[in-house]
C-alpha cells in the first residue's frame, strides 16, 4: 500500500476535516525546516510527507482513492502484482509543500526560509496555478504577508514560556526517576476557537540535576491567535530531606556524638539515598570544625558519568551539663597526663 497517509498524521481512518487539521497544524509547525535548522534534511523529508498526507486525505476524491487503492494507485504505479495502475486513469502530483503550509496558517511563522523559493516559484502566476494568477513574485510575496500587515519576510511572535515548579526528593535526584505529567491547555482548532485539550507527558529525571535545572517541552503551552505556541518548562525544586543536604555534588550530614565518643572513638551509621547502609567508624579525635570526607559517596555528577561526589559528616559534639566531683577528678587525672 505504500505510504500510510493516517499513520503519518497520527490520526485514525474515520478522522473528519477537524481531525486532519488539527493533526497538521501540530505536526507542520513541529517539522518545518526553518524550525529545525540542525537537522534541516530530515526535517523537511517530513515536512513534505505531512504535506503530502493531509492533501490526500483533506480532498475527499483523492481519500476515496487512496483508501481503495493505496499510494501506488493513487500516483498511477502499477499496484503489486499488477501491471497497470489500480486507479486507471487517476495520477495525483503531490502539490509543493509549503504552497499547503503558507495556504493554510496564511503567513508564515518562520520568514522565508530553505524552502520559501520553491514556494514563491510555484506561487507565480501564468493562469494555471490554483491560486490565480497574481502577477508575478513581487505580489505574491505581498499577498502572502498582508494579511497580518507586516511586510515581506514578517515573523510570528512566540508567547512567553510557561514555568511550573517539578518538587524532587533527594533520592530521585540521586537515582534518577519518571514521572507522568497530565497536562491541561487551551489550543486553537480548524476554525481559530479556543478549546481545551489534556495530554501525558513523560519527563524523565537523570542522577544528578540540580535545583533550577530546567526540562523543556517546545510549543506545549496554550496557543492563542497570532502567536506560536509557548513553551512548557518544568523547573527541577529540591525537597528538604530529613538526613543529609545537598551541596553542590557533595551530600552533608551533621551528626551529634557525645563528648565520650568524640574522645574515645565511635561509628556513625547511615542509609545511602539508594538504600545502602554503610557504618563509618570515627577513629580521630573529634575537635570543634571536624569533618569527615568518604569519598565517592555523595551525588552523581552528571557531566562526569559514573563519578560521584563526596559525603561530608560534619560533628557537633554535646557537652555534659553537669560532672560530679568525681568525674571532674578523674577527668583532670586523665587529660592532665
Amino acid at each position: 500500500m505504500g505510504v500510510d497517509y493516517y499513520n503519518v498524521l497520527k490520526v485514525n481512518r474515520k478522522a473528519t476535516d477537524d481531525d486532519l487539521k488539527k493533526a497538521y497544524r501540530r505536526l507542520a509547525m513541529t517539522w518545518h525546516p526553518d524550525k529545525n535548522p540542525g537537522n534541516k534534511q530530515e526535517a523537511e523529508a517530513k515536512f513534505k510527507q505531512i504535506s503530502e498526507a493531509y492533501e490526500v486525505l483533506s480532498d475527499p476524491q483523492k481519500r476515496a482513492v487512496y483508501d481503495q487503492y493505496g499510494e501506488e494507485g493513487l500516483k498511477g504505479m502499477p499496484a503489486p502484482g499488477s501491471s497497470s495502475s489500480a486507479a486507471n486513469d487517476f495520477i495525483f502530483n503531490p502539490r509543493n509543500a509549503e504552497d499547503i503550509f503558507a495556504e493554510f496558517f496564511g503567513s508564515s511563522p518562520f520568514g522565508f526560509g530553505s524552502m520559501g523559493r520553491a514556494k514563491s516559484m510555484r506561487f507565480q502566476g501564468d493562469g494555471g496555478s490554483i491560486f490565480g494568477s497574481f502577477g508575478g513574485t513581487e505580489n505574491v510575496f505581498r499577498s502572502y504577508n498582508e494579511g497580518v500587515g507586516a511586510g515581506m519576510g514578517s515573523q510570528l511572535r512566540k508567547a512567553p514560556p510557561v514555568e511550573s515548579k517539578l518538587p524532587c526528593s533527594l533520592e530521585d535526584l540521586y537515582t534518577g526517576s519518571t514521572r507522568k505529567m497530565k497536562i491541561s491547555r487551551s489550543v486553537l482548532d480548524s476554525s481559530g476557537r479556543l478549546v481545551p485539550e489534556s495530554e501525558i507527558l513523560t519527563i524523565e529525571i537523570k542522577p544528578g540535576w540540580k535545583k533550577g535545572t530546567k526540562i523543556t517541552f517546545p510549543d506545549k503551552g496554550n496557543e492563542q491567535a497570532n502567536l506560536l505556541p509557548a513553551d512548557l518548562v518544568f523547573v527541577i525544586d529540591e525537597k528538604p530531606h530529613e538526613v543529609y543536604k545537598r551541596d553542590g555534588n557533595d551530600l552533608i550530614v551533621n551528626q551529634k556524638i557525645s563528648l565520650a565518643e568524640a574522645l574515645g572513638g565511635t561509628s556513625v551509621e547511615l542509609t545511602t539515598l539508594d538504600g545502602r547502609q554503610l557504618s563509618i567508624p570515627v577513629t580521630d579525635v573529634v575537635s570543634p570544625g571536624f569533618e569527615l570526607v568518604i569519598a565517592k559517596e555523595g551525588m552523581p555528577i552528571i557531566r562526569e558519568p559514573g563519578r560521584k561526589g563526596n559525603l561530608r559528616i560534619k560533628f557537633e559534639v554535646k557537652f555534659p551539663s553537669r560532672l560530679t566531683p568525681e568525674q571532674r577528678a578523674g577527668l583532670k587525672r586523665i587529660l592532665g597526663s
